[in-house]
């Protein structure tokens, strides 16, 4: 059980006071500044000066007097029973509500005499606007377990029932409303923004659970500027002056009225517009600053405010207060100063202080705010902190009959203690008189639920116009519903854009810019090959193998496939020389099946010759094979018709080089070679090195033939179509045998190229064999670094090359001499016989 003990000392305040059977207090910003007082700790500190009467908080005191007077009507809630009330001014200052908390649970002044400690006077304190302030309040009243309700805290550590056990409230926490303001932040893609905190508990722990929510949904917090209204100018103009300089268009002002209307203030002096506001519920529907002139720098403000309720019967509660009515409490002097711009001629000090005193001719400006009960927020919260208290106290009180479920007082006024009415309001659940359910969860906290607000100019005033709510579910989750057709922003309908950089497009990715909040950024283009097909992508996506990306680097698209074809001009240029090779080798040959009986071709042994013709047409047709889309089968045939046609090419040029050689040796005396080398031993030697090449093919085409295989280059937006050799064994095996076979020819026809004779065509064959292995040689590195469909265009060159250097070399000089120089083509001039060579 809590005392309170007499207080040595006694402060001097105001307070509006009212004798009852339990009383209860209540302490509130009437005034909101306090004056500095130097303390010099050698005499009693003077008494506290406070300046800025404030209508709003004195409206609160006339609901808390109009709420106890209509409990102390109703004949079913705490009967035969009366409340009273000792109200008290804070000045909104955490060192005048420590005051006021002081006095209030101060012995009575009937106890005065005492030396002894009684319980605390009060049962319970609705206390207070500001949450720096009630933190005093309950950590004042802890000790006493004196309940407290605030009607206007919302600071989260008030939550802390640890802390504070006895702190009730019934506005809520400012977990909900950071929530919501990061909520409606997220909503309109705002992630550049600056805050505004009030240097208290208030500011501080609202920025910083705000800060902790926005974090999660990738919103940067440009600076925070820390204002107060006790702060001295100089202050005010520095946080003015990082708003100037900062480049954010909006800015959240987790603020009470009263220390942010300086800075409003000197905002409109320095005519700084442009600036989306956001509020929170402690100034977006106050009133001072709620005017036209205001309306042109923070016109389209957007905040959480707590539901609004009508309270009509407190109209003509407020109507009736008049300085001239005798019965009046203290501040009323204040309020008619306030209303009607003079003081009651009762009022003592007036003339000497400049103010102007009152006719009593005044009439009071009913449509003034003050009077509107059409929309109470922290209002109702006075109201219903009242009538739960009373409801705790009826539950402390009286005990129901189970037998007639008849309520009946089963304990006095004097029996009850503070902590017994902090115990009832934990369970306290009840429906108030316009039908809102009223509770206290395990924090001593109601439900969560915000409308917002938009300040619009109608009528010439300024209005706070309903565009949604906000509201927490039983099962934890959060809905923001908001009508944005509504909403009337600084810039019309347009809604604002507040980002550091904007959002990057399709095709880009971000690039955070070193030194900078993770909302400055740059926008970098996808490199090839990877894409964002979406807006703000933090990273782009790598396209799959078989696809790449377009020009705007914003879609997949199907790799182009490359492949030689036959209708691009490469492939035409190729196939017409292939033709014209096959036609030409093909008319040399018509030229030899012509003149075949003339001493030159039987002398280059016309069989060997028109075999050599015949594969050198499948060696300028090989090429055919090799352009085109590649197939299974295209890609067989071309490597093994190539390799036979070739390998027939060169055993016919071993063929006529031993032939050459043979012929030649022959005249030598006692040699007998040519009659052991005929036309059967020629025809021998070509298909058993042919055969040989062809078994190699058949083993390569059985055990791993060629295929087409799709090439997937990590940096190319092409897919090369090229045959895979499926062994490359056997393609070099191929390569190596005519390569074999070549060598062989070349050395042999290098041996007999100064035999004596006036055509020596061994001459012809070791140049073509030249010409042959410096193709082949040449072709390898050439093919090896050739890209895409090149590599297939080098080797057609190497084929073709190889070919034409056969025709010409061997059966160029013989078709000049049949056809251009017929006189030569004799028996004698063959055999060297001619006089006149």
């Amino acid at each position: 059980m809590g005392f309170a003990c007499q207080l040595l000392g006694k402060f001097d305040m105001q307070d509006m006071f009212k004798e009852g059977d339990i009383m209860i207090g209540g302490i509130f910003p009437i005034f909101n500044k306090q004056e500095n007082i130097v303390a010099s700790f050698t005499k009693k500190p003077p008494k506290v000066e406070c300046t800025g009467f404030d209508l709003r908080a004195f409206r609160w005191t006339r609901t808390m007097m109009f709420a106890i007077e209509e409990i102390n009507r109703d004949d079913n809630l705490l009967p035969n029973i009366t409340l009273g009330y000792k109200i008290l001014d804070s000045c909104a200052s955490p060192t005048n509500v420590l005051r006021a908390a002081l006095t209030l649970v101060s012995m009575s002044e009937k106890n005065e005499s005492s030396s002894q400690c009684y319980p605390p006077p009060l049962s319970a304190i609705v206390a207070e606007s500001g949450s720096t302030q009630s933190l005093v309040v309950a950590g004042a009243f802890g000790p006493f377990r004196v309940p407290v309700v605030s009607y206007f805290s919302t600071c989260e550590c008030l939550s802390d029932k640890n802390k504070y056990p006895t702190f009730f409230r019934t506005i809520p926490s400012d977990y909900y409303q950071a929530k919501a303001l990061a909520f409606l932040v997220k909503r309109f893609e705002w992630t550049w923004i600056g805050v505004l905190q009030s240097d208290n508990d208030y500011g501080r722990n609202g920025i910083s659970a705000f800060t902790k929510e926005v974090q999660e949904l990738g919103v940067c917090i440009s600076f925070v500027g820390t204002i107060l209204r006790t702060y001295p100018q100089s202050k005010i103009l520095e946080v003015v002056e990082i708003i100037k300089q900062s480049t954010v268009k909006v800015i959240l002002a987790f603020v009470p009225e009263g220390d942010l209307y300086p800075l409003m203030k000197e905002v409109v002096k320095q005519n700084i517009t442009g600036i989306q506001w956001i509020g929170s519920e402690a100034w977006v529907t106050a009133d001072r600053p709620s005017t036209p002139e205001m309306f042109k720098y923070f016109g389209g403000t957007i905040g959480f405010v707590v539901r609004k309720m009508a309270i009509p019967k407190l109209g003509p509660v407020l109507r009736e207060i008049n300085p001239y009515n005798k019965s009046e409490s203290s501040f009323v002097t204040d309020f008619w100063e306030t209303i009607v711009g003079c003081r009651p001629p009762s009022s003592v000090n007036d003339v000497l202080n400049g103010t102007k005193t009152c006719t009593g001719a005044e009439t009071v400006d009913y449509t003034n705010k003050f009077f509107d009960v059409t929309q109470l927020r922290e209002t109702y919260n006075v109201y219903q902190a009242v009538y739960a208290i009373a409801h705790a106290l009826h539950q402390v009180m009286f005990c129901e009959n189970p037998e007639t479920n008849v309520s009946k007082q089963c304990r006095s006024v004097l029996e009850i203690i503070p902590n017994m009415v902090s115990e009832q309001l934990k369970k306290v659940h009840f429906v108030d008189a316009f039908g809102e359910d009223v509770f206290f969860d395990q924090n001593g906290d109601p439900p969560a639920s915000y409308e917002v607000i938009n300040w619009q100019l109608r009528d010439g005033q300024v209005q706070h116009i309903g565009v949604g709510y906000f509201s927490t579910s039983a099962e934890g989750k959060y809905e923001l519903v908001i009508n944005e057709d509504r909403i009337v922003w600084r810039t019309g309908n347009l809604t604002p854009k507040a980002v550091c950089s904007e959002v990057c497009p399709q095709g880009t990715r971000k690039a955070q810019i070193k030194g900078k909040p993770m909302c400055c950024f740059d926008c970098i283009p996808c490199t090839d090959g990877s894409i964002s097909n979406t807006t703000g992508a933090a990273d782009c996506i790598t396209c799959p193998e078989e696809y790449w990306s377009n020009e705007r680097k914003d879609t997949c698209v199907m790799k182009i496939t490359e492949f030689l074809s036959y209708t691009e001009t490469m492939g035409i240029v190729l196939i017409t020389v292939s033709l014209f090779g096959a036609c030409l080798a093909f008319s040399t040959m018509l030229v030899f099946i012509y003149f075949r009986n003339t001493p030159i071709v039987k002398a280059n042994n016309s069989e060997l010759s028109l075999l050599l013709l015949l594969s050198l047409i499948f060696c300028f047709l090989c090429p055919l094979t090799f352009i085109g889309e590649l197939t299974v089968w295209s890609c067989m045939l071309r490597h093994t018709a190539f390799g036979i046609a070739f390998a027939l090419c060169i055993s016919c040029m071993l063929g006529k080089t031993i032939v050459v050689v043979t012929a030649f040796r022959a005249t030598l005396p006692g040699n007998n070679v040519a009659g052991k080398f005929g036309p059967t031993q020629q025809r021998a030697i070509v298909c058993s090195c042919t055969a040989v090449q062809i078994v190699i093919c058949v083993i390569w085409l059985n055990v791993a033939p060629p295929f087409p295989d799709k090439v997937f280059e990590q940096h190319s937006k092409k897919i090369i179509l090229e045959c895979n050799t499926g062994s490359d064994a056997a393609f070099y095996a191929v390569l190596g045998y005519i390569g074999f076979l070549a060598l062989i020819c070349l050395v042999l026809a290098f041996l007999a190229r100064k035999l004596p004779d006036n055509f020596n065509e061994a001459k012809f064959i070791t140049f073509s064999m030249l010409i042959f292995c410096a193709v082949w040689i040449t072709f390898i590195p050439a093919y090896v670094s050739s890209p895409g469909k090149y590599t297939v265009a080098v080797e057609i060159f190497a084929i073709l090359s190889s070919a034409f250097g056969l025709l010409l070399c061997i059966f160029a000089p013989k078709c000049y001499i049949i056809l251009i120089k017929p006189e030569r083509n004799t028996r004698k001039h063959v055999m060297g016989k001619n006089p006149n060579k």
